[in-house]
């Protein structure tokens, strides 16, 4: 969890276009990990420079 929070947050702004929902940049994102047996919700703020971890849930 900790290397793809980091690889999140080297990508910066560009990170508000990772996961779903596809057609739409900002906001709440979520990224499908495991294999789709997990799922990581996210939030980009360009302003403060941050990505901010929510929500990691495994559904396994």
């Amino acid at each position: 969890m900790e290397r793809l929070a980091t690889e999140l947050a080297a990508l910066g702004r560009d990170a508000a276009s990772v996961g779903m929902p596809d057609r739409r940049e900002g906001g709440l994102r979520q990224l499908h990990i495991l294999g789709g047996d997990g799922l990581v919700s996210f939030l980009v703020v360009p302003r403060d420079t941050c990505v901010y971890v929510v929500n990691v849930a495994w559904v396994g």
